[in-house]
């Protein structure tokens, strides 16, 4: 794994519109949309672990005439891997998820998750989950993991343009990153906020 976590959300925010919708999972993920640019479009779950897709479906959904890009971690997606299956079925052509996954749960100590490489034990699996294959076998057909940097402009132009559901699983470095760039943690401002940038004004 060569990409950096940072560099890859910056390159997925870039000059972004009022309609890309930013739903964030917990943890680094928050921290790495503000640090790309903090703006009401963006909603940080915080420490809501593994609804990031389903609240980005619903979401996508309920406003087909804008971009729904969900930014998570592996730790996330494997807590909520039914949600995928619910994607694939829905269908929305708004919605794009990219799981950063560096094979760790970087809220609880960076323990190995299920996506790192498994050796030993009674099956000897060798490589960890994976969660395009999991994506795909659930329905979602444009489901790749990246690994490359030049493949990073590619996702960045498929997240505005291409029609979904998307699913990218990209493989990112496990880095010790300042997390001095933080959102608000008021859960019902950043909620409000959030409300009325995308249907105005109660």
């Amino acid at each position: 794994m060569t990409l950096h976590r940072r560099a890859v959300v910056r390159a997925l925010m870039q000059n972004p519109t009022d309609d890309l919708l930013v739903i964030a999972g917990l943890g680094q993920c928050t921290w790495d949309i503000t640090e790309a640019g903090d703006r009401p479009q963006n909603l940080p779950l915080w420490g809501g672990m593994g609804g990031a897709v389903m609240i980005g479906l619903g979401l996508a959904l309920a406003q087909p005439d804008k971009r729904v890009l969900v930014i998570t971690g592996d730790g996330d997606m494997l807590m909520g891997l039914g949600s995928l299956a619910t994607v694939a079925a829905q269908r929305p052509a708004n919605l794009v998820i990219v799981v950063l996954d560096n094979e760790k749960f970087g809220e609880t100590g960076n323990q190995a998750t299920h996506t790192a490489p498994v050796a030993g034990g009674p099956s000897d699996r060798g490589a960890g989950t994976d969660l395009a294959a999991v994506a795909r076998g659930c329905g979602i057909a444009d489901s790749t993991t990246v690994t490359q940097e030049a493949d990073i402009a590619v996702l960045a132009r498929d997240a505005r343009t291409k029609s979904g559901p998307i699913f990218r699983n990209v493989k990112v470095l496990v880095e010790t990153l300042p997390n001095t760039i933080v959102p608000p943690k008021d859960g019902a401002y950043l909620k409000d906020r959030f409300r009325q940038a995308v249907v105005g004004a109660a």
